[in-house]
């Protein structure tokens, strides 16, 4: 068998050759999410700092183990990591690769990842979820074994489901219905964290998201695990709905799990399109996500440019509201050419209304401005401009 040898970070692993990036190849290595793993250990070495002690880690699905060898050679005061896989092929290799890069704090099983999860409770401070597809078959068995103040990370790559390309899938496997329209990829994130709130408020345990991103075919959270009846009732407060309107693009977030929604928009009465449950707070955190970026200069990453673009756009909007206008879609609505983007930004900030940029969409804004006086400003843009 030919063999790849792949430099990341500060380590580098040997994999079997293989056509195309799939479950079926040998040992599964997917090239394209090396952004995912340079973030990741940029967000688990915030959370060491963060920590009382050294850190445990889980890489539930290590494929070739590149994740959980990354961790615990790139992080400082990692005591423990543990790699698993059912792929006997890729715990060989796994077991290869971590002797090559000079390891002894890494240990790896074959075991199923709920087992492992259920049988090693309370034994991890960070539990990361990564599987080839969704995640949801496992956050249950995370959600019994880690205690509070652990950290779980989730990734999720079935985003035809999470966004509304298919429906039913998200609604059998999350519990809730998506939306697809300009800002599908932000509510497939707040549905998959409203899944994990829910999944985890059965232990009596909440969840504070750190760091969110939606990238290429995946989207990925990192959220702090707390404790307590009464704080995981206050926190399921940000459970609820969004609607959208079509026809004249408006939307509307309404919290709770049974609130009363109007049938039809308030603004042009056609039929809302109604997503949820999902969850309607924060999904990012400006200290966290500043820790990142500060902690990022002292890393060795090959993606080092993109991962500090990246974090700076979410630092950005992190406390901006839910759902986002596409100034594309508006100007097709309007009928319009699409005007540049921080000079409609400007007027906006001049009205006296918060705004910001997205990284969920290079022509999204995030803010509170009625969307008539979006139009209004569009409009006059382009007005001046002729």
């Amino acid at each position: 068998m030919d063999y790849l040898f792949i430099d990341e970070g500060q380590v580098r692993i040997k994999i079997p050759q293989y056509e195309k990036v799939s479950s079926k190849a040998p040992v599964f290595y997917n090239p394209t999410m090396e952004l995912n793993r340079d973030l990741s250990v940029a967000a688990l070495s915030v959370h060491r700092q963060r920590s009382e002690k050294d850190i445990a880690i889980c890489d539930a699905f290590g494929g070739s183990g590149i994740r959980g060898i990354r961790y615990s050679k790139e992080i400082k005061g990692v005591s423990r990591a543990v790699v698993n896989d059912l792929n006997p092929m890729a715990v060989e290799i796994t077991h290869e690769n971590i002797e090559n890069n000079g390891l002894t704090n890494v240990n790896v099983c074959r075991k199923d990842a709920n087992l492992l999860l259920r049988t090693c409770k309370g034994k991890f401070d960070v539990v990361d979820i990564d599987p080839f597809g969704t995640p949801a078959p496992y956050v249950e068995s995370a959600a019994s074994s880690l205690k509070a103040k652990g950290l779980i990370c989730v990734t999720a790559t079935d985003t035809s489901a999470l966004c509304g390309t298919y429906k039913k899938p998200c609604i059998r496997k999350y519990g809730s219905k998506p939306l697809r329209n300009e800002y599908c990829h932000e509510t497939g994130i707040r549905i998959l964290a409203g899944f994990l709130c829910r999944t985890f408020s059965k232990y009596k345990k909440f969840l504070k998201f750190q760091f969110s991103h939606s990238t290429e075919h995946y989207m990925r959270l990192y959220a702090l695990v707390g404790k307590g009846a009464e704080n995981t009732d206050k926190s399921l407060q940000n459970l609820g709905y969004i609607a959208y309107c079509p026809k004249c693009l408006n939307r509307h977030v309404f919290k709770g799990l049974t609130p009363l929604i109007p049938v039809k928009c308030q603004e042009c009465g056609e039929l809302w399109n109604i997503s949820g449950p999902l969850w309607t707070g924060k999904i990012q955190d400006s200290d966290f996500i500043l820790s990142m970026i500060n902690t990022v200069p002292d890393l060795n990453l090959n993606t080092k440019k993109n991962v500090l673009k990246l974090l700076k756009k979410c630092h950005e909007e992190s406390d901006a509201p839910p759902t986002f206008y596409d100034l594309h879609v508006i100007c097709k609505k309007l009928k319009t050419s699409a005007p540049p983007l921080d000079s409609t930004i400007n007027l906006i900030k001049n009205e006296g209304y918060p705004v910001y940029k997205t990284h969920f969409n290079h022509n999204g804004i995030k803010t509170d401005a009625p969307l008539p006086l979006i139009e209004e400003i569009i409009l006059k843009i382009n007005k001046d401009s002729q």
